[in-house]
């Protein structure tokens, strides 16, 4: 199995080179991943300025890029081989409910995905994770899996990890997107000139958080794992949005 690996925390995360070393069992791993930490890129790709990319010594390619670039750049040109699959992570920090609109890791296995090749996005529940080899076993058993898995082409695995031991996981759950309120307000701050600048404010807390979301298995202690697909249709809206433009005058 040849395996590419990417993130959205830069190369030099740890929880990129955990989940590099844990994955080696399973075949041969290829890491391609953004020069610095690109939280929050989404799905951007660089269209105004050339991407560079450079092999390390230790056989990490690093991009000046986003998530994106990284995968798109080698799937499309930059490897002599095609990967059999896109494993993104492990993130520092969760994606859950809404997140996942503005997660690079999450958007590298989208990469994949509209690449066409099965992809699973692996995070941390913790910001600063002590258990960061939890989740590369989670990712080796995910991985192990897709080889004999009959998933939709479409679907990609969103997966949350707890910050505990591997013995203290309590299952893997399949679940759904949950979601959150508001987003907080920015900070308003001044430059030495008085000028204003904003830092974003931090996600807002949990809404739909019930049984059956990722928030809720994440709390109780389990893996949760999340189909979500590339299509952002809303399929039930197309009768109601049609009748509405016939109406229209």
């Amino acid at each position: 199995m040849n395996i590419l690996i990417s993130n959205d925390d830069g190369y030099r995360s740890p929880g990129l080179h955990v989940l590099a070393d844990a994955l080696a069992a399973l075949g041969e791993v290829t890491v391609v991943a953004p020069d610095r930490d690109r939280s929050g890129a989404s799905n951007s790709l660089t269209l105004d300025v050339p991407i560079r990319a450079e092999r390390l010594e230790s056989g990490i390619i690093r991009v000046n890029g986003t998530p994106t670039d990284c995968v798109h750049l080698a799937l499309t040109g930059l490897l002599d081989a095609e990967p059999d699959l896109v494993v993104a992570g492990i993130n520092h920090g969760p994606n859950l409910g809404d997140d996942v609109i503005y997660s690079g890791t999450v958007a590298a296995a989208t990469e994949g995905r509209f690449l066409g090749l099965p992809a699973i996005a692996i995070s941390m529940a913790a910001h600063q994770p002590k258990h960061l080899e939890t989740a590369g076993a989670v990712a080796v058993r995910l991985v192990s899996g897709l080889r004999d898995a009959t998933l939709s082409p479409s679907t990609i695995l969103n997966v949350n990890v707890p910050d505990v031991p591997l013995a203290e996981l309590r299952g893997v759950a399949a679940t759904r997107l949950g979601h959150r309120h508001k987003a907080e307000s920015v900070s308003r701050i001044q430059d030495p000139r008085g000028r204003p600048m904003y830092w974003i404010g931090p996600a807002g807390p949990e809404q739909d958080a019930g049984e059956g979301t990722d928030f809720f298995a994440l709390r109780s202690g389990q893996v949760s794992v999340t189909p979500i697909q590339i299509d952002l249709t809303r399929h039930a809206a197309l009768g109601p949005v049609g009748r509405w433009l016939d109406a229209l005058p």
